[in-house]
């Protein structure tokens, strides 16, 4: 648990000025998707890798990146982040790290990175509020807010993960979970911080077990995350990545990508080798 000293050196984040009652426009599926929306496919490697697993990863995906048109984007542990930076150039796949510091400038804080060394080791990307993160290390809905705000000043783009346990979907408490989740962001957070966002929707109730959504469970949500954005800023609604994150594979990445609302994947284990990584990527297509 922080000390006091830790909460007195934290910034707040700036008020959110009131904003405009959004005019939220009408369009169809196809319209929907296409709207200055590519696809990404973002991995997370989690505590997971070795120096020969990044070499290998790296050579391959450098030897056949450009076999599809979706994103790519691999998020490493810290130790392997510039190992990666150096396998990956040239190749177009973006680089981002699983955590970063809620605070930006230097000082005491043990163990802690910041969005600038991100960025000095080759970052463009950050996951933020994992629910790794929030089970594990107590990272609350205002500990992501700041994380967000930190992200965005080091000039990376978040990717904030949102999602319900498997209790409180059973409780019918889904769609009010991910709710609090949104609406602390727009309380909290700046609306040009936001922009720079990337929502990624994980079912925690799916990651690592081998189950996941439904493709119409999981578009089905997206939709419900992308009205409840709509009903703050219908543009940013309409122009925000949404990911799924939640045991995709292969096998299940192309049903799940037919949802006109999920712009994407976060992948777990299945970004760890090449070969089932772009398999997903080209899933999209």
């Amino acid at each position: 648990m922080r000390s006091p000293m830790w909460l007195a050196r934290r910034r707040a984040p700036p008020p959110t000025p009131e904003r405009a009652a959004p005019v939220v426009t009408t369009t169809n599926d196809e319209e929907r998707r296409t709207m200055s929306r590519r696809t990404l496919i973002a991995g997370n490697w989690k505590m997971n890798g070795s120096a020969a697993a990044v070499d290998a990863f790296a050579s391959a995906v450098a030897a056949d990146a450009g076999s599809t048109d979706a994103d790519l984007l691999v998020c490493v542990p810290f130790v392997y982040i510039e190992r990666m930076a150096r396998g990956l150039a040239d190749t177009g796949v973006a680089l981002g790290a699983q955590n970063l510091a809620d605070v930006g400038e230097p000082g005491a804080y043990t163990g802690e990175v910041n969005g600038a060394m991100l960025r000095e080791s080759g970052c463009t990307h950050v996951i933020v509020g994992h629910s790794e993160r929030r089970a594990m290390y107590g990272e609350t809905d205002s500990v992501v807010a700041a994380k967000l705000e930190a992200a965005v000043a080091a000039g990376l783009v978040p990717v904030v993960c949102v999602g319900e346990t498997l209790v409180e979907r059973e409780a019918d408490r889904a769609e009010a979970v991910l709710s609090a989740q949104v609406d602390s962001l727009f309380e909290q957070c700046r609306p040009e911080s936001l922009a720079r966002m990337v929502l990624a929707y994980e079912p925690v109730w799916a990651i690592g077990t081998g189950r996941s959504a439904s493709p119409e469970q999981a578009q089905a949500i997206h939709a419900f995350l992308r009205g409840r954005i709509a009903e703050q800023d219908a543009t940013l609604a309409n122009s925000m990545q949404l990911l799924y994150g939640g045991s995709v594979k292969p096998d299940n990445a192309a049903a799940l990508f037919a949802g006109a609302d999920v712009d994407g994947a976060l992948v777990g284990g299945a970004s760890l080798k090449a070969d089932s990584f772009l398999d997903i990527a080209r899933a999209a297509q």
